[in-house]
């Protein structure tokens, strides 16, 4: 049976008394807008940006800095593109939400609650299920694992319910925002249409 990840968030969010402190990891800023919109009401936010899968660095820079449209600071932790490189080696071939997706993918939500477990954080989520490119199945079993090797909660979503990309998409116009036509390697650059 299928998981509503989206109704699942909602059920999480309900159960809280209180105004937990949310790591969110944030792809970037057009993705991350309605993600914003969608949790600020609920939590105090923390944005980290954490995203080596993207090439090259002047691009990493660019997205990074559209978040300033949002009113939002992020934290960089570093750009570590060959650590990226590293991990896919061999997998440069698949196709766009293949096994490098999936590496790339458990590789930024796994730093993103290391981060999170070292600096107290309440909750960890991430931005990623909003593109309509990624698999919110695997997002979510992915910060399953993470919760139960970090032992802090994950929230679960699927941000592209409830119109979350369109919505980002209006956001990002509205706000004149660079928004890229690549997720972000330059492997998935390569296989663009």
């Amino acid at each position: 049976m299928k998981i509503d990840y989206n109704k699942l968030m909602h059920d999480e969010i309900s159960s809280f008394g209180y105004k937990p402190k949310l790591l969110l990891h944030c792809c970037c800023a057009p993705c991350s807008s309605a993600v914003i919109e969608k949790l600020k009401e609920y939590f105090d936010i923390t944005y980290l940006y954490f995203n080596p899968n993207i090439f090259p660095e002047n691009e990493y820079v660019l997205r990074r800095e559209q978040f300033e449209k949002l009113g939002v600071k992020v934290i960089d932790i570093g750009y570590e593109h060959d650590k990226f490189l590293d991990l896919v080696k061999g997998m440069e071939n698949e196709s766009e939400g293949g096994r490098r997706c999936n590496v790339c993918i458990a590789m930024r939500m796994d730093k993103a609650f290391e981060y999170a477990k070292s600096h107290n954080f309440d909750i960890v989520t991430t931005t990623l299920s909003i593109s309509p490119h990624k698999n919110a199945e695997f997002i979510n079993l992915t910060g399953e694992n993470l919760e139960k090797k970090y032992k802090m909660k994950y929230l679960h979503a699927d941000f592209k319910k409830e119109n979350g990309f369109l919505r980002s998409t209006q956001i990002a116009k509205q706000v004149n925002m660079y928004r890229q036509n690549y997720c972000g390697c330059e492997f998935s650059a390569n296989h663009q249409n």
